[in-house]
């Protein structure tokens, strides 16, 4: 499948239906952006003021732009369900049916916790043309037991909206790149890039394979990366660096315990 990962993907609708507009022009299946890429990622208060339910008006504009340009999409959004506010990614398909929702397991500092009540479903999963696409959003592929369970549940490409910030720039340089080797799979990375608010965003997404080569860089600035995504890839690497197959988990019982003080 031919995949295209939106770097920089101004917030809002109009960026959106613009990105797949072009990524259906280069022949892409499926569009992934920037995480929150509705409203922007610093959002403090505004967050709960911006949430809208998962069939909300802005979700049911999405399936429109989708089923336009015949083109999946993964976007984020603050979603409300109650008094909850989640920070959410969802996928539509290229035919304007939602596919999966993800809400973000693993909020990174004081401003999301104040801002957001993470999710609770570890893998969130839908098919697409014969590919298991997995969803995570951002920090949440820092923890390598979350890609871990993705690749035991048989993703074969993980889409991780990100709104990575500097100096944090080792993340899709080095952490991405082994993630997807580790477990086997395509990993797919989209960042946010320059500055918003009191944040600068690092950009450089990435795909990365799953023999840990990197087949598509983003640099520092806006960008459409393609890049084709083949499952018999995974097949292929698992056999050669057999993790999942050699894994020992009688021995990892106490992974879950918390960290001594």
């Amino acid at each position: 499948m031919r995949i295209a990962v939106a770097q920089g993907c101004a917030p809002g609708l109009d960026a959106l239906d613009a990105a797949a507009a072009q990524a259906a022009e280069r022949g892409a299946r499926l569009l992934i952006t920037p995480e929150l890429s509705l409203t922007g990622y610093v959002l403090g208060p505004q967050a709960a003021a911006l949430a809208e339910p998962a069939d909300g008006p802005a979700a049911r504009q999405v399936r429109r732009i989708a089923a336009r340009h015949g083109v999946a999409v993964v976007y984020g959004h603050p979603e409300r369900d109650g008094a909850a506010v989640h920070n959410t990614a969802g996928l539509v398909g290229p035919d304007g049916t939602l596919l999966a929702a993800y809400r973000k397991t693993h909020l990174y500092g004081d401003q999301e916790r104040a801002a957001f009540t993470p999710g609770t479903q570890q893998v969130v999963q839908a098919d697409l043309d014969g590919l298991r696409i997995g969803l995570l959003i951002c920090y949440d592929v820092e923890f390598p037991e979350t890609v871990r369970a993705h690749a035991l549940a048989g993703t074969d490409l993980l889409a991780v909206p990100t709104a990575l910030m500097r100096p944090y720039e080792f993340v899709p340089r080095v952490l991405v790149p082994a993630r997807a080797y580790e477990n086997g799979l395509h990993l797919a990375y989209a960042n946010r890039c320059g500055p918003e608010g009191d944040l600068d965003f690092a950009g450089l997404s990435c795909l990365a394979g799953p023999d840990g080569e990197v087949r598509a860089r983003a640099g520092a600035g806006p960008e459409l990366l393609i890049a084709d995504v083949d499952p018999e890839r995974n097949a292929a690497a698992r056999a050669v660096t057999p993790y999942l197959t050699d894994r020992r988990p009688d021995l990892y019982r106490t992974i879950a315990r918390s960290p001594r003080p």
